[in-house]
C-alpha cells in the first residue's frame, strides 16, 4: 500500500506540462524514419545496449484479490466482495487498479440502464445518499417513451416495438455511464475497497506452477525512442490469491490469457462493433426527458450491420445522448464509422432535434457482439474473467452493463468462500475458482444471452438488415431463443475486408460545422491526452506490413476505422512512397485498431497510467 502511494507521487509530475497534442495534425512523436515501433514489448530491452546497468527490480505488495479495470463488472465484484466480507466480519483486503486518472474518466456517457444487478447489489439504491460522503445513485431518467424505426435516406418507417422484444425499454433508466460508475466507485472506496485510479495494469505475471500471481503496473519515464528517461521508474506488482480481470472489450491481458490457457478453444472467435457517441445541449422546446429514439438502415446499407440510438437524458439540462454503432464484421475498406456517424446526423428525424444545439462531447468504444457463441473459458489457475472483457453484451438490447455487473457480482460470490476459508485446497499457488462458471451458467445471464444467440448472426444472409429483421419477429417473438439451432457469426473481423479493388470509395459529404464535424475537432471534445514523450502504445508487429500489404491491398483502411485520427499515410521524407504515421496521443483507446487491423499486425498496449480521453459522464 505505501508502495503504491510513494509511486503514485513519482508518476505524477505536477511540472509536466499539459499537451493536448490530439488536436493538432502534426508529425508524431512517435514515428521514426527508421522505426515506427519503439515499445519494449516489440524491441526487447535486455537486447538494448541503452538499457545496461538500469535497476529493474520491482516493489511488490500483496492482496487477497487483484482487480483489473474500474468499470462496471470490477466495482461490482469489489464491491460484493467487501459486502460478504463485512457481514462475515472476515478481513479481505481488495485492491482495484484503473487505468484511468479518475474513476468514470474512460467510460463513455449515453446508456440504457436495465437496473436489476444494481438492485441486487444495492437494493436500497434509491434511498442511498443519506451520508454527506455518499452521493445518491445518479439514475433520473426512467424511460417513458421508446420509438423504433427503420431509416430511409429522406423518410423514416416507424416499427411497433412489441411486448417481449429486446428493445423495449419500460423499467430502465437513461443515465450518464461514467457518472453510475463514479458512484459506484464512491460505495466500493466507502466498503474499504482500495482503488488506484491512474495504474495501467501491463503485465500478468506468473507463478512457477503456471497459474495467475498477479499483475504488474507500466513503467514510466521511458523516451519516445524507447531509451530509459532520468525520471525512469519500474511499475509495482500486486500479488493475489485471485486476480480478476475486467477490463472491458478486447482487454489487452484478457488476449495473453485467451493464448495462455486456451480460454477460446471451444468457442467462436469474438465478433465486434465500434460504437461512437456524442453528447449535446439542445433547445429545451425539443427536449422530451425519458424518450428512448433507435434506428436501423440509412446511412449503411443492408449488409452492413449496425444502428443508432438517441436519449433525452433528465439531468436538470435539456441534454441528449447519441450515438451510432457499426459492426466491425463490414467488408468494404473505403467505410468510415465515423464519418457514416456524422453524416445518420443529417437526417431529417435526427437534425430536428439538433438543430440549434451544441455538441459539448464526443467518444468511441469497441464493443463486443458476438454473444452466446463467442463467450470463452472464464476461469483458469489464479484468475478469472468478467464483465466485457469476455463478452456478456446482449447485442438485440444495445445493453451490457447489467450482465456486465452480474458478472461480477457472480465472481465474487464464488471467490469468496475459497480466499476466506483456513486451508487452502489448491492444486496450484492461484486458486482456480470453477464455480464462477458454473454460477453464470445458471444465472440470468446465460439465459438472457442464450434467447437471444441467433438475432446477431442472423444478419448474414442475402436480404441482410432485412433478413434479421424477419428472423427476429418471427423465431425471436415466437419461440423466445427456442429453436434448436444455434447460427455462427462470419470469423474473425480482421478477415471481412475485401480489398480495394474489389469495392467502391464512399463518396462522404463535407461537415457544416453545426451538426456534422471533422475528426481533429471531435477528438478535441474528448479530453484525450498522453504524455508526449513516450513509446507509441499502438505497436506494430512488423513496421513494413502497413505499407507493403494494409495500404497496397486495402488503401490504408487504418485512416478510416479508427474515430481518433491516430493512423496517417503521409510521403516519406526522401524519395518516393508512403509511410505509416502514428499519432499515439490521438487515440481514445477504443481498440478498434487492435480488432479490424486485416493484417493483425497492430498489437494495442496500455499507455502510461492516466492517459486517454476524460469523458465527463
Amino acid at each position: 500500500h505505501r508502495c503504491i502511494r510513494a509511486l503514485t507521487t513519482l508518476q505524477k509530475d505536477p511540472a509536466a506540462p499539459q499537451q493536448y497534442s490530439s488536436i493538432q495534425r502534426r508529425t508524431c512523436s512517435s514515428v521514426s524514419t527508421t522505426r515506427i515501433t519503439t515499445h519494449y514489448t516489440i524491441h526487447p530491452r535486455d537486447k538494448d545496449a541503452r538499457w545496461e546497468g538500469m535497476e529493474m527490480e520491482r516493489f511488490a505488495d500483496e492482496a487477497d484479490v487483484v482487480i483489473v479495470g474500474g468499470g462496471p463488472a470490477g466495482l461490482s465484484a469489489a464491491i460484493r466482495l467487501k459486502q460478504l466480507a463485512n457481514e462475515q466480519e472476515k478481513e479481505l483486503r481488495v485492491c482495484l487498479v484503473e487505468k484511468a486518472p479518475q474513476i468514470g474518466a474512460h467510460t463513455l456517457s449515453g446508456a440504457c440502464l436495465e437496473p436489476s444487478a444494481l438492485v441486487e447489489l444495492f437494493p436500497d439504491w434509491k434511498e442511498r445518499g443519506a451520508s454527506i460522503s455518499i452521493c445518491v445513485a445518479p439514475l433520473h431518467t426512467p424511460v417513458t417513451e421508446d420509438v423504433f424505426s427503420i431509416f430511409t435516406e429522406k423518410h423514416r418507417i416507424p416499427i411497433p416495438i412489441l411486448p417481449g422484444l429486446p428493445m423495449q425499454n419500460h423499467g430502465n433508466y437513461i443515465v450518464r455511464l461514467g457518472n453510475l460508475v463514479r458512484w459506484l466507485g464512491e460505495q466500493a472506496e466507502e466498503l474499504g475497497v482500495e482503488i488506484y485510479p491512474g495504474y495501467a495494469a501491463a503485465e500478468v505475471l506468473f507463478h512457477e506452477d503456471g497459474s495467475v500471481k498477479g499483475i504488474a503496473t507500466n513503467d514510466v519515464g521511458i523516451a519516445k525512442d524507447g531509451s530509459p528517461k532520468d525520471t525512469f521508474e519500474r511499475g509495482m506488482e500486486l500479488h493475489a490469491k485471485v486476480t480478476m480481470f475486467g477490463e472491458g472489450c478486447h482487454g489487452h491481458l484478457a488476449k495473453q490469457l485467451y493464448k495462455q490457457f486456451n480460454l477460446r478453444e471451444n468457442c467462436e472467435p469474438q465478433t465486434y462493433a465500434i460504437g461512437l457517441k456524442e453528447l449535446w445541449m439542445i433547445d429545451e422546446k425539443k427536449w422530451k426527458p425519458g424518450r428512448t429514439e433507435h434506428s436501423v438502415g440509412w446511412p449503411l446499407d443492408r449488409h452492413t450491420y449496425g444502428g443508432s440510438f438517441l436519449y433525452h437524458l433528465n439531468e436538470g439540462e435539456p441534454l441528449v445522448a447519441l450515438g451510432f454503432v457499426v459492426g466491425l464484421d463490414y467488408s468494404n475498406p473505403y467505410l468510415s464509422p465515423f464519418r457514416e456517424f456524422q453524416r445518420w446526423k443529417h437526417h431529417p428525424f435526427v437534425a430536428s432535434t439538433l438543430e440549434g444545439g451544441q455538441r459539448i462531447a464526443y467518444g468511441a468504444r469497441a464493443l463486443n457482439e458476438g454473444g452466446f457463441q463467442c463467450i470463452p473459458k472464464l476461469t483458469f489457475p489464479g484468475g478469472l474473467l468478467i464483465g466485457c472483457s469476455p463478452g456478456f453484451m446482449n447485442v438485440p438490447k444495445i445493453k451490457g452493463t447489467h450482465t456486465a455487473m452480474k458478472s461480477g457480482i457472480l465472481a465474487a460470490e464464488a471467490i469468496f468462500p475459497k480466499v476466506t476459508a483456513e486451508n487452502l485446497d489448491s492444486e496450484t499457488a492461484g486458486l482456480h475458482i470453477a464455480e464462477y462458471s458454473d454460477n453464470l451458467k445458471n444465472s440470468s445471464v446465460w439465459k438472457e444471452l442464450h434467447s437471444v444467440r441467433n438475432i446477431r448472426p442472423s444478419f448474414h444472409n442475402y436480404f441482410g438488415l432485412y433478413g434479421g429483421m424477419v428472423y427476429t419477429g418471427i423465431f425471436y417473438w415466437i419461440l423466445r431463443g427456442k429453436e434448436p439451432w444455434t447460427l455462427k457469426h462470419r470469423g474473425l473481423d480482421a478477415n471481412q475486408l475485401k480489398p480495394a479493388k474489389d469495392c467502391k470509395p464512399i463518396e462522404y459529404p463535407k461537415p457544416d460545422g453545426k451538426i456534422s464535424f471533422d475528426l481533429l475537432s471531435s477528438v478535441a471534445l474528448s479530453g484525450t491526452n498522453h504524455e508526449g514523450d513516450q513509446p507509441a502504445h499502438l505497436t506494430l508487429k512488423d513496421d513494413r506490413i502497413p505499407v507493403e500489404t494494409n495500404l497496397a491491398i486495402y488503401d490504408g483502411p487504418e485512416q478510416r476505422f479508427c474515430p481518433a485520427g491516430v493512423y496517417e499515410y503521409v510521403p516519406v521524407e526522401t524519395g518516393d512512397g508512403m509511410r505509416l504515421q502514428i499519432n499515439a496521443q490521438n487515440c481514445v483507446h477504443c481498440k478498434t485498431c487492435d480488432i479490424k487491423d486485416p493484417s493483425q499486425n497492430i498489437n494495442w498496449v496500455v499507455p502510461e497510467g492516466g492517459g486517454g480521453p476524460a469523458y465527463n459522464g
